[in-house]
């Protein structure tokens, strides 16, 4: 077991891609679909869900997205403060979605802000615990433990494919646990903070 998370983080991101390179794109649309029927039922009774554009071989929530428009639910994307590193939630079209942050999309700046009910999170790797290894930037780790020190605790979400779930990951002082955890394959549920 890897326990250094620097290079769990780059065997995860080495692991992920070489799963998600030998997908056809039939196969990749229905794991996402998959996943949105995985996940929405979770959502019955939420407000605002804030989504993300995936990277690289990260989850596209994108089926998600479209059945919580659907459904009439508030979505939200995400906009990085450079000058904090954290995030803020914002209500937008998907296409009117801008370069932003090292050029990835996110809503422009005068989209309305709003404070999520959930956060469907994009991870590198997960464990059976809840604890989550990020991109690296710790956005999402910064913004969770503003949220809740400000007393707002809205429901986190990872999503994952199957490949990026391990056994366990040590987690820092500042890394911030999930709620739950979605695959293709399977919803874990784990226990409040």
């Amino acid at each position: 077991m890897i326990t250094d998370k620097t290079q769990l983080r780059a065997a995860l991101r080495a692991r992920r891609a070489a799963f998600v390179t030998q997908l056809d794109s039939e196969a990749a649309a229905a794991l996402r679909a998959q996943l949105a029927n995985v996940v929405i039922p979770h959502l019955a009774d939420t407000g605002s869900v804030a989504v993300y554009v995936a990277y690289g071989a990260e989850i596209d929530p994108a089926c998600i997205a479209l059945r919580l428009q659907q459904l009439g639910r508030q979505v939200l994307w995400p906009r990085v403060n450079a000058a904090t590193d954290s995030l803020s939630f914002h209500a937008c079209a998907p296409d009117a979605l801008v370069a932003g942050f090292r050029g990835l999309p996110e809503p422009p700046a005068d989209a309305p802000a709003a404070t999520p009910d959930v956060i469907l999170l994009p991870l590198v790797g997960a464990d059976l615990a809840g604890n989550r290894i990020g991109q690296g930037g710790g956005h999402y780790d910064r913004t969770l433990a503003a949220l809740r020190a400000g007393g707002h605790r809205p429901q986190t979400i990872g999503l994952s494919w199957e490949v990026q779930i391990v056994d366990a990951i040590a987690p820092d002082d500042w890394d911030q646990r999930l709620d739950a955890l979605a695959t293709p394959a399977r919803w874990m549920r784990f226990s409040r903070q």
